[in-house]
């Protein structure tokens, strides 16, 4: 081998060690344990810059279960289930899938109402191209596909924060696309969700939607965030599933808390909740 071969080699060995690469284009180096907090900050800094870049001032957080199907969805299945129930009725198994496709029906109602109250405030806050109220989910499906739906079937922008999970979330299509984020970190992605936030509206839903509500409503609770309205769609489903009555009971929550949160049914219910709270006028 000649010396200038032989220097080639040995500079090609160089270029393509891990040594040499820039300091923000080893990903070997940033997926370091001592390099979290510098993770940690690229992950709160780049959504807020597109958010600052797309003027978003304010924005109404939707939460809700990842399981709740649309109408169309649920009718189909529940069709379905009812034809098998028919062809094998002495089937514990079919009979199992008809009473879980008798409950996604009934469920159902919530991602009509979580599409159209984000139709609703979309279309209220944005039709004069201003960045209020913009409705941001989880990104994924359900509840947070519906109320991406519904700010989209209004020409209006929403926010979309997907997480990487062991069973992979994808987001869904509704999202506007410069505002669709992935988070590793779900203490920045709920950073994210309550940084702009001036409303939070909550459909049933299981431990994510109970984590986020309660951590939001502790913030407020503890004045570690402004007093937003707190709107909890279903009464019934969130009576039965937290006896706040019992809580005040037992001391371990004041009385006065109980006024953090009001229950609604409908899309203008909410509307109304949040018109109430800001007096008609866009949120400071």
């Amino acid at each position: 081998m000649s010396y200038s071969d032989w220097s080639k080699a040995l500079q090609e060995e160089i270029l393509h060690s891990p040594a040499y690469r820039l300091a923000y284009e080893d990903i070997d180096l940033l997926a370091d344990d001592d390099l979290r907090p510098v993770r940690l900050q690229l992950e709160l800094m780049k959504p807020e810059r597109a958010l600052q870049e797309q003027g978003i001032n304010s924005t109404v957080v939707v939460f809700g279960s990842a399981r709740t199907l649309s109408l169309q969805e649920a009718k189909q299945r529940l069709e379905q289930a009812e034809q098998a129930c028919v062809a094998d009725p002495d089937n514990p198994a079919t009979q199992k899938a008809l009473n879980v496709a008798i409950r996604q029906h009934r469920q159902a109602g919530y991602y009509e109402q979580a599409r159209e109250f984000a139709t609703l405030v979309s279309k209220r806050f944005q039709q004069e191209k201003r960045r209020d109220f913009v409705v941001i989910t989880g990104g994924g499906p359900g509840i947070m596909e519906a109320a991406n739906l519904g700010a989209f079937e209004a020409e209006a922008r929403s926010i979309g924060l997907n997480i990487t999970l062991p069973h992979e979330q994808k987001p869904n299509p509704f999202i506007t696309p410069e505002l669709a984020f992935r988070f590793h970190y779900f203490a920045i992605r709920k950073m994210h969700f309550l940084m702009r936030a001036k409303a939070l509206v909550a459909f049933p839903g299981g431990f994510g939607t109970f984590d986020e509500l309660f951590e939001a409503l502790t913030l407020i609770q503890t004045r570690k965030m402004q007093r937003v309205p707190v709107v909890l769609f279903g009464a019934e489903f969130w009576r039965r599933a937290v006896d706040f009555d019992f809580l005040i009971a037992e001391g371990v929550i004041a009385s006065e808390d109980r006024d953090l949160f009001a229950f609604v049914e409908t899309a203008e219910q909410a509307v109304r909740v949040l018109h109430d709270f800001y007096q008609g006028k866009p949120p400071e």
